[in-house]
């Protein structure tokens, strides 16, 4: 095989490899956040209010997945590599649990431009009704984090496909 047919396998390889990891990180992402939103519905529910913002769980999942992966390969939260692995991954909790955050401000400011409201009213929304909601809804996804970046980091330790393998392979 020659260098440039090792090159282009090796391309397609690490392309399967982020693909991979992508849907990995948006499944995780996507059953979360549908938890989320169907506990809020029901809750919501039980005083006759209804909530069918069910498309937002997977948005944000596709989006979420993907600033993931940039943050992996920025190697966001590699400071801490030779720490325990506790702390890289509270460190990434706590910031994609940030980005959660974000994500839920643009939501609103973009509901609110939909409704008709300038970029302000989104704001104000979200500090005079939103935001006890924000603050809940990022405490739960930095608890959801801790044990997604906990064996993603786990996963890092132990090698390429090892982790996968003691969950998904006969022994």
């Amino acid at each position: 095989m020659n260098g440039a047919t090792k090159e282009k396998a090796g391309w397609k390889q690490k392309l399967a490899h982020e693909m991979l990891e992508y849907w990995i990180n948006f499944s995780y992402l996507a059953f979360f956040f549908a938890a989320f939103i169907w506990y809020r519905r029901l809750i919501l529910a039980e005083y006759r209010i209804t909530y069918l913002h069910y498309g937002m769980a997977i948005f944000e999942a596709l989006i979420l997945a993907k600033v993931i992966l940039i943050g992996d390969a920025l190697r966001l939260g590699r400071r801490f590599e030779d720490k325990p692995l506790i702390f890289p991954a509270l460190y990434k909790a706590f910031v994609f649990s940030l980005f959660v955050g974000l994500f839920a401000i643009l939501e609103h400011v973009i509901g609110g431009s939909i409704h008709g409201k300038v970029v302000a009213g989104g704001f104000r929304e979200i500090i005079s009704e939103g935001k006890d909601e924000l603050l809940a809804r990022c405490l739960l996804t930095f608890f959801a984090f801790i044990p997604f970046f906990a064996f993603k980091e786990l996963g890092r330790v132990m090698g390429n496909g090892k982790l996968g393998a003691l969950f998904f392979r006969h022994r």
